[in-house]
């Protein structure tokens, strides 16, 4: 999906703000939007459901801000509550910010949250797909424009580039959002020359690797 979640290479948004001992959340709430489980599958899983949010939304959110809009709206597309009763709920609490929100407590669930942080899950399988590709090969992404989710972004498209390193057969991040959520393909890493994706204004022996899945490539 071309949208504004895709900067890379883009100009505009100001310089990265460095923090010396940055915490790992600024503030309580992000911490507990991070360990807020979703009750519900999210359609096409949940990058892409951080795609669909409104451009001006997306902009305006901060990283944690984003994750609790997908979460909001994906428990209303499920029927978990309606948006007017979001509303009223929300209108409630601006007008009783010391009013106390329901609160459980339930020791067990936090330790399975805690047991599925520290433990993910690897998308290696075990299929046997032969990699179209070897190492040091010289390799082209594909000029391709999908409609829905994917990881090959925009400034890395129709570039040449070389197979640097082969992580096996991982299931197709794309091909969730599509639907079909067993595919699977190899995994490569691909090494783009700085002058390569960004011309003469990059910088001197400048690379680039980003991870790619067979689909994305073509021989050159």
């Amino acid at each position: 999906m071309n949208g504004v979640h895709d900067m890379g290479g883009m100009h505009g948004f100001g310089p990265i703000p460095i923090e010396e001992n940055e915490p790992v959340f600024h503030h309580e709430w992000e911490g507990r939007v991070y360990a807020m489980p979703t009750p519900v599958p999210i359609p096409g899983g949940f990058r892409y459901a951080l795609e669909r949010l409104d451009p001006a939304l997306y902009l305006a959110s901060s990283y944690y801000e984003r994750w609790l809009q997908v979460k909001i709206q994906v428990m209303i597309e499920a029927g978990s509550f309606t948006q007017v009763e979001f509303d009223e709920y929300l209108a409630y609490y601006r007008q009783n910010p010391q009013a106390a929100p329901p609160r459980r407590e339930d020791p067990e669930a936090v330790q399975r949250a805690l047991a599925t942080i520290k433990s993910p899950k690897t998308k290696r399988t075990e299929e046997d797909i032969k990699p179209a590709f070897r190492l040091g090969d010289a390799v082209r992404t594909r000029n391709m424009h999908p409609t829905d989710h994917t990881r090959l972004p925009r400034y890395a498209r129709g570039k040449r580039a070389q197979i640097v390193n082969y992580y096996g057969v991982q299931l197709f991040d794309d091909a969730t959002s599509a639907g079909r959520p067993d595919e699977a393909q190899p995994l490569y890493s691909v090494r783009f020359e700085g002058q390569e994706l960004w011309g003469e204004s990059a910088e001197p022996n400048s690379a680039v690797y980003l991870d790619m899945w067979e689909s994305y490539l073509e021989a050159v």
